[in-house]
């Protein structure tokens, strides 16, 4: 296999580069409970989904108090 002449320019490689960067996830606002959540998922705050309950939250433990 042939290998490069010449080498590339930093500007050539960061040219290259340039389509690599990540994007940003997008986030909406539930409309239970107006906190934001990831798109098409289930909130994280009140485990509503499309206005469905999709996990029922846990209840906590009471510790023992000494």
């Amino acid at each position: 296999m042939p290998n490069p002449k010449r080498r590339h320019s930093h500007s050539r490689s960061g040219k290259r580069r340039g389509g690599k960067e990540f994007a940003v996830p997008d986030f909406s606002i539930c409309p239970n409970c107006k906190a934001l959540k990831p798109s098409h998922a289930m909130c994280p705050a009140c485990n509503y989904y499309k206005g469905q309950l999709v996990v029922t939250p846990r209840e906590k433990k009471k510790t023992a108090e000494r």
